[in-house]
């Protein structure tokens, strides 16, 4: 067990700030990618980046952190962000930028929505209507019309609800498995569970789309280092705000590297959607002890 760090709310900042733009790196490389590459693919290289460099980094330090007895546990863990991923890529793949990021801050409203059922804890009118707020920001946001909305905005969702299981599990893993543990168990797990669908339609790489690949795969696992980081030595109430720098660089690079350009909508929905992450991210690190990640739990 590790000695906790001293506070030091602005460096935890800096790096919540610097989690966010390396989040949108990710994401941003990865639409250089040749079309032809197969989705699977993708995944398999993310998790392969994450298991490697985390077994590095175990076995320079504490070679002992690779096992544990509660594997099943870490298996099941794993499988949730194997699923996480697999929605989050798609949904990235599919909307813009601004509004792929914005969904990710709805897990703290799935977090609150289901406290009752998995917690058994009684939320209060006032939690419960900003939660539903929150979800009419996801409407205005995504600009549904009628019964039809966009497979994407499914994808987005989807990935923010799992990522809301993630939370819970991490609830029960913190208290007996190091972060290392952890990671190494997500990337052993998501490669594993990636490779037949990978190998089965496994196409062969130009240079440019294996070191696009290796490069959102690293800037992933150092976006999730980071953000760990940042609350080993902040607040989590103090730090509430920085995670939505991400919605800023999304809406920067949306638009000045693909010519994307934000609706009236969308960004009403967005300030909506934070709001009330805002106010539901109060009450996650009130009564969900564990370092949240201000968006997607990956």
């Amino acid at each position: 067990m590790t000695a906790p760090a001293a506070i030091n709310n602005r460096y935890g900042a800096l790096l919540l700030i610097a989690a966010a733009g390396v989040f949108t790196a990710d994401v941003t490389v990865l639409r250089f990618l040749s079309p032809d590459v197969p989705f699977a693919q993708i995944i398999f290289f993310r998790s392969i980046c994450q298991l490697l460099i985390v077994a590095l980094w175990i076995g320079m330090t504490r070679p002992a952190l690779f096992g544990s007895p509660r594997w099943p546990r870490l298996v099941l863990r794993g499988l949730t962000s194997l699923i996480c991923w697999w929605l989050y890529y798609a949904s990235f793949q599919s909307l813009d930028l601004a509004l792929a990021s914005t969904l990710t801050f709805t897990t703290s409203l799935f977090v609150v929505a289901m406290a009752p059922f998995v917690l058994g804890e009684r939320i209060g009118l006032m939690r419960g209507l900003t939660t539903v707020l929150g979800f009419v920001g996801v409407l205005i946001a995504s600009e549904v019309s009628g019964l039809t909305v966009k497979p994407g905005i499914l994808f987005g969702l989807g990935s923010a609800f799992a990522a809301a299981i993630l939370i819970f599990q991490n609830r029960v893993l913190a208290r007996t498995e190091h972060t290392a543990t952890i990671m190494f168990w997500i990337g052993l797990v998501a490669s594993a569970g990636t490779m037949p669908a990978a190998v089965a339609g496994w196409t062969d790489l130009g240079l440019s789309d294996s070191l696009l690949l290796l490069m959102a795969g690293t800037l992933a696992t150092l976006g999730m280092l980071l953000t760990v980081e940042a609350y080993r030595f902040g607040e989590v109430s103090a730090l509430a705000t920085f995670p939505y720098a991400r919605i800023l660089f999304a809406l920067a690079i949306g638009r000045f590297v693909f010519a994307e350009t934000a609706s009236l909508r969308e960004l009403t929905g967005a300030a909506v959607i934070m709001i009330c992450g805002l106010l539901a991210s109060e009450y996650r690190w009130r009564r969900i002890p564990g370092p949240p990640t201000g968006g997607t739990s990956l």
